[in-house]
């Protein structure tokens, strides 16, 4: 089912789900007013993702068939990683540039490039951070997500979910309930 612009509560909010806060969370550099004004930010996109009648498949596609960045179907990136770890399930960063039918990137990004501008600039916006690189937001994110994964000793996260074995749309409401459920509560 193809959803219309005026359907879609993240099309409708762009401003919102696109805001730096929501798109990157701070973490612990963050301040508290940041930390403030980002609980409210999840708490509105959450309501809008529970209204939104494309939330369930949404959902479905971040967690099984995309490594979706920012916040989706009412879930951050870490709760979508923790869906993926209970459903057993392994999905890669996608390929941008085939996806658009590009064979060659014009411009080769350094990989240590952007770890370190990030670094140097924890509150710089990944945007920023990509206008300087002369690249896309997604390849940043996607640099940076390798990053993490690296530091953390994880393997690479390249290989997908045979499909005959992927989970059903209620399997993953299932472990986004187990998730959501879990966390803390947001503070006002």
């Amino acid at each position: 089912m193809s959803v219309s612009v005026t359907e879609a509560g993240c099309a409708e909010h762009s401003e919102l789900y696109q805001h730096p806060l929501l798109e990157d969370d701070p973490g612990r550099s963050a301040t508290a007013e940041q930390r403030r004004e980002r609980s409210a930010m999840t708490r509105r996109a959450s309501a809008i993702c529970a209204g939104c009648p494309e939330m369930t498949p949404c959902l479905y596609r971040a967690v099984v068939e995309h490594d979706v960045a920012g916040f989706v179907a009412g879930t951050t990136e870490p709760q979508r990683r923790r869906m993926r770890t209970l459903l057993e399930l392994s999905v890669g960063p996608d390929d941008i540039d085939s996806l658009t039918g590009v064979s060659a990137s014009p411009h080769q990004v350094n990989h240590a490039e952007i770890v370190r501008l990030r670094a140097q600039n924890p509150h710089m916006s990944l945007d920023t951070i990509a206008q300087r690189l002369g690249c896309s937001l997604s390849t940043v994110k996607r640099h940076l997500r390798r990053a993490r994964a690296e530091a953390a000793g994880a393997p690479a996260r390249t290989a997908r979910r045979d499909a005959a074995a992927a989970p059903s749309p209620d399997d993953v409401l299932s472990a986004r309930a187990l998730v959501v459920r879990t966390e803390p509560a947001l503070a006002a």
